[in-house]
């Protein structure tokens, strides 16, 4: 354990960071997951509600550092490449 007053304040902080990026990361990775079945059910209105909301989590998790901003924007493209092709298939 920290003996010093700064390295004491530092492990207080280091236990609130980490529980900040678990609850981002932990949000992140639900907001995924209901994307994938989304995607699996094929619906194309809650598609395109679900896809929205997924981007914007995206977003966030990049402004919170959570994500490096080229794996957002290539889980972005992926993602909106296979809505695509479920509401083009369809239509």
């Amino acid at each position: 354990m920290a003996n010093h007053v700064s390295s004491l304040k530092r492990a207080r902080q280091t236990v609130t960071k980490t529980a900040i990026n678990r609850a981002n990361k932990s949000k992140l990775r639900g907001t995924l997951r209901l994307m994938r079945e989304a995607l699996a059910a094929g619906d194309k209105k809650t598609l395109n509600d679900v896809y929205r909301s997924t981007v914007s989590v995206l977003d966030k998790a990049v402004q919170k550092g959570v994500l490096h901003k080229n794996t957002a924007s290539r889980y972005k493209g992926r993602l909106n490449a296979r809505v695509k092709a479920i509401v083009t298939a369809k239509a």
